[in-house]
């Protein structure tokens, strides 16, 4: 009988043994600087903040429109250069890399993430005074512009596989935890774009099993009708720009 009455303390300690342990590594699960970083010798554009240096590259005419590109969680933004250079002619194109990614300093957080952002944002407007900024977010980088896109003049926004609140998205890899009272990184896109006015076009990919299309679709029914879409039905999450129309979605919204 005490065997009987024990086992489901046991499976309740188990449980919440699992959760504290999943709260305490949740960013090792959701950020992948590993396989991104470089040498600093091989970037060419910085920005400086109180506690850390970010680094990454810059492209194009000197006086051409500021383009703002953040990437996925996992990405190494610079491997965009040549196609970006193609796509993008009359763009001046700023690829930084997240804090802890590639050769910037520190270690990825959205509280931190998101300010690197808008100091991102505020750097490059500095350079190019009086000029419009465009943004491209991808992904994970989705939540971050669409953040920048909320607090700063952006004046067209791309975003490619978004997803309307990385809770959500969490909640359904993870069914069985409590997801909503564990993340700290929440990055909601629906609210942000709530506050944004400027032009939109969203990618939406049609058998991503990383963001499934259903998040994109919730994040789509609070945006306003006139929103540009461009769906690829037979793209996943990882190979959504090898599809034919991408790059001249990309290149015709930012023309």
């Amino acid at each position: 009988m005490r065997t009987w009455l024990l086992l489901p303390a046991l499976a309740a300690f188990a449980y919440a043994a699992l959760c504290a342990a999943m709260f305490l590594g949740q960013r090792s699960l959701l950020y992948f600087p590993q396989a991104t970083r470089v040498a600093a010798a091989g970037t060419d554009f910085a920005v400086e903040r109180e506690d850390a240096t970010l680094r990454g590259w810059a492209f194009g005419p000197a006086d051409g429109i500021p383009l703002l590109y953040f990437g996925g969680n996992g990405e190494r933004v610079e491997a965009n250069r040549a196609d970006f250079a193609r796509w993008f002619p009359r763009h001046r194109v700023y690829l930084l890399a997240y804090r802890g990614y590639g050769a910037s300093d520190g270690t990825p957080a959205a509280p931190q993430l998101l300010d690197d952002a808008l100091a991102f944002h505020d750097a490059v407007a500095a350079r190019h005074s009086g000029q419009t900024v465009d943004a491209i977010g991808r992904s994970l980088g989705g939540g971050i512009a669409s953040h920048v896109a909320a607090h700063r003049p952006v004046a067209r926004l791309v975003l490619i596989t978004p997803f309307d609140s990385l809770v959500n998205v969490a909640q359904g890899h993870y069914p069985w935890l409590p997801v909503r009272w564990l993340l700290r990184d929440r990055y909601d896109v629906t609210d942000a774009l709530a506050q944004y006015r400027g032009q939109l076009l969203v990618l939406r990919a049609g058998r991503d099993r990383v963001i499934p299309p259903r998040h994109t679709d919730a994040l789509l029914a609070a945006l306003p009708p006139e929103t540009d879409v461009m769906a690829f039905p037979e793209a996943d999450h990882n190979d959504i720009q090898a599809q034919p129309g991408y790059a001249e979605a990309l290149a015709g919204f930012l023309r």
